[in-house]
């Protein structure tokens, strides 16, 4: 059952959360200073090696958290009750994804003084929510499959 369409909807939703590792979330900006943010805190300057300015483990163990959450998920193919289950679950942490990215943005924005902006990525969670949705009812149609075909016998 792994080849099914749930497990491709739930294999992009971990390689978007995944891609959270890789790219700029937000940008903030001063007249004097430009800062970034990235999974593991806010930097002054355009790289990760730039001096830090705030940490955000809340966020990095959240990401990883999520991710690892979907990869169990994808691997529970055998027990499609429970995998709907860790899959729901795994949205109420692509919520807290993008709604700790929102906070930390409001609250260095605030304490720098700075304007932020938001870049692409600030949309991965919100979109691998909507997978997530998808393959939940995909993985539903599988369940409801299943119990007619036991009936049946």
């Amino acid at each position: 059952m792994i080849q099914r369409i749930q497990t491709i909807y739930l294999a992009i939703a971990v390689i978007l959360t995944s891609a959270l590792f890789y790219t700029k979330l937000v940008t903030l900006s001063t007249q004097e200073t430009l800062y970034t943010m990235y999974y593991n805190g806010i930097f002054v300057g355009e790289a990760v090696g730039g001096e830090p300015v705030m940490d955000m483990l809340a966020f990095t163990i959240l990401l990883v958290v999520s991710v690892l959450t979907g990869l169990i998920t994808i691997f529970l193919y055998k027990k499609r009750l429970l995998q709907i289950r860790v899959a729901a679950l795994n949205i109420g942490l692509q919520i807290g994804l993008s709604a700790l990215i929102y906070f930390f943005a409001k609250t260095a924005g605030r304490e720098l003084g700075a304007v932020y902006s938001f870049h692409y990525s600030m949309v991965f969670p919100l979109i691998s929510v909507v997978l997530l949705i998808m393959a939940i009812k995909a993985i539903g149609k599988d369940e409801a499959l299943i119990r007619s075909m036991d009936r049946i016998r």
